[in-house]
């Protein structure tokens, strides 16, 4: 890693020798053909007024919190005016106390102002005026593989160059998939919120987690996935002003599920969620949604979230000891689980 306050110094006086850093790394965190060397048109001292720290706190017996903690802290990037600021959404979900320590180490009070399940974003909006400037959005959608990005999260040492070494689907056990996300390698070690930035200073995705293979091939390389920024363009406008993505919401029926050997083994159930009231537990098996068998994530969230909206019965073949049963699931609204939404 390299210290921010030197890597300002080069960023702003040696654009050349970013591009070289960026050639370095990159090259050697995968052997490929290596990229011609790439001009810097970042204007790095104001990216990094626009990095800040989200700190927030769930509220009492928050039910994200056997999961997620109850203290939490991450990355978060000025995308807007009056202070708005885009982060990874599990850091905000049932917060009580949001904080923004910005680039001269304030710490300031923050509001939420939405939170989108079907992608991850959160957003928060400083209550004091920051001393930034919006970071524009780029292209993730077009944004080659192989390009050399900047990883940049707050803090005094936090900001890794990589490559983008993979562009392809993620599914989580948590009901939740991305069709394409971004996958970078070297890894950083401080992913929660960290903004991918381009050659050109634009944001390109928001950090999620960490993973053993961000590569398709070999060799097999860790890494970080991060959430499109395409993905949040069609929702922004709506995150700000109603808190949440038009339209109604995908089913949730409060199961994570690990693919294993060819099944989908129940690996925790959300206490008092629906599939808890439907009488499933830990250790069942999924077989199929109605009549469609499924055996990975990607085919089970496909054949759940295809039967309607948030509210809706999904019938689920489970297999629960030596027993096949038929389980009838009242999905509901993810949001709906929390128990209070603050300041949407």
């Amino acid at each position: 890693m390299i210290a921010l306050s030197p890597l300002r110094t080069l960023l702003r006086i040696r654009p050349v020798l970013f591009a070289a850093l960026l050639l370095l790394t990159a090259t050697a965190a995968r052997a490929a053909t290596p990229a011609e060397a790439l001009p810097s048109k970042i204007d790095s001292e104001k990216l990094f007024a626009a990095i800040v720290k989200v700190s927030t706190r769930a509220i009492p017996d928050a039910r994200s919190a056997a999961t997620l903690g109850s203290e939490r802290e991450g990355t978060g990037i000025v995308i807007g005016d009056n202070g708005l600021v885009l982060t990874i959404g599990y850091l905000i979900v049932e917060a009580d106390d949001v904080r923004i320590t910005d680039a001269k180490g304030r710490v300031l009070p923050a509001q939420i102002v939405g939170y989108d399940h079907a992608s991850g974003f959160g957003l928060v909006r400083s209550v004091v005026p920051l001393d930034a400037k919006p970071v524009p959005l780029g292209d993730s959608t077009h944004a080659p593989e192989r390009d050399p990005v900047l990883i940049a999260s707050a803090g005094d040492d936090n900001a890794t160059f990589a490559w983008i070494v993979s562009k392809r689907a993620f599914t989580g056990n948590w009901e939740y998939q991305l069709d394409q996300a971004l996958y970078t390698s070297p890894p950083s070690m401080n992913w929660s919120g960290a903004a991918l930035i381009d050659k050109d200073g634009k944001l390109l995705g928001i950090g999620s987690l960490i993973v053993r293979e961000a590569t398709v091939g070999d060799p097999k390389l860790p890494g970080n996935v991060f959430v499109p920024i395409d993905l949040l363009k069609p929702i922004l406008a709506d995150m700000v002003k109603d808190g949440r993505r038009a339209g109604p919401a995908r089913p949730w029926l409060g199961v994570s599920a690990d693919e294993m050997q060819g099944r989908l083994l129940v690996t925790r159930v959300s206490p008092d969620g629906p599939a808890d009231r439907a009488g499933m537990k830990s250790g069942d098996i999924i077989l199929g949604v109605g009549a469609d068998a499924v055996r990975t994530q990607a085919e089970f969230y496909s054949k759940v979230w295809g039967r309607g909206k948030a509210g809706d019965d999904i019938p689920l073949k489970v297999l629960q000891g030596m027993d096949v049963r038929e389980v009838k699931v009242h999905s509901i609204d993810r949001t709906e689980y929390f128990r209070r939404q603050t300041m949407y």
